[in-house]
């Protein structure tokens, strides 16, 4: 076996890590399989003379090409959302691979992970996830360690809140409803909802997710219930997470933040739900992981 066909055994042991790497810090399956074939390019023009360890080698090309990525990502925030309650992951070049990718991470990961400065969300992607010494990751972001482990530790706040057994206390209750209401969404069970909607439930769409330019107002249970059973298509992108402390939904196709769901419940009923697509709206939502 020739050296160069060697190099690329190596390497191809090697990518299946780095997509998963490159993934969770760009949160687009395109890109990061851009960021990996580059790496690729970068080492078989070099070759592997003087690399140590191929595996930290490559970890640390990735990374860095994911850093320039983000930044240089710019205005993606800024941009307009679409039409409301759109097609789910219409950006991917394969649906189904993003999906799947999505799914191993967590929508509402994908979410707060996005809303990191770039050297957070890749000190915390490569220490809490990938168990990287910031030493390592240090280099790569070209600061100190103990600046690093200030990134990660920011980014930890970010994305898991307050102490989770403390949080879980308060929100136990509202979380199991809302679960309710998502699973009996996914799977267009008409009467698993209206058992967890108050007879004079209302839900208010805003002008973003309406399906008019003017906000939208249903009211009772019935027609709640029937307008939630039929989006099982869109609720295949939605999850569960902390909306400003308190348990809600939020539909992020390949991890794009696209609307969230606020609950109002009383006595294990839900009373109101308010549908947030509005982008200024949005980014005035703080979301955590459940």
């Amino acid at each position: 076996m020739s050296d160069e066909a060697a190099l690329a055994g190596s390497f191809e042991q090697e990518r299946p890590r780095l997509r998963a790497v490159a993934y969770r810090m760009l949160g687009s399956a395109a890109e990061a399989d851009d960021a990996v074939q580059e790496a690729w390019l970068r080492l078989s023009r070099n070759g592997a003379d003087g690399i140590e360890s191929l595996p930290a080698w490559l970890t640390t090309v990735v990374a860095r090409l994911c850093l320039n990525m983000l930044r240089t990502r710019g205005t993606r925030r800024e941009a307009p959302l679409d039409d409301a309650l759109p097609e789910p992951v219409e950006e991917a070049a394969d649906p189904e691979q993003e999906a799947v990718l999505a799914e191993s991470v967590g929508l509402a990961m994908l979410v707060v992970l996005d809303t990191l400065a770039p050297a957070e969300r890749v000190a915390f992607v490569l220490h809490d996830m990938f168990a990287v010494p910031f030493d390592e990751i240090a280099r790569m972001t070209e600061r100190t360690p103990t600046a690093a482990r200030q990134l990660a530790s920011r980014a930890r706040r970010r994305v898991r809140g307050a102490d989770p057994a403390a949080k879980e206390a308060e929100v136990a209750r509202q979380r199991h409803v809302v679960q309710a209401f998502l699973a009996a969404s996914r799977d267009g069970d008409f009467e698993a909802l209206v058992a967890v909607l108050d007879p004079d439930v209302v839900i208010h769409a805003d002008r973003t997710a309406g399906p008019t330019p003017e906000p939208v107002d249903i009211r009772g249970r019935l027609r709640v219930a029937q307008g939630a059973s039929a989006a099982a298509a869109r609720v295949a992108f939605t999850e569960p997470a902390l909306l400003n402390g308190v348990p809600g939904l939020v539909m992020a196709p390949a991890g794009r933040l696209r609307l969230v769901l606020t609950f109002t419940v009383v006595d294990d009923l839900i009373t109101a739900i308010d549908v947030i697509a509005d982008p200024e709206r949005l980014r005035g939502v703080h979301i955590e992981v459940l």
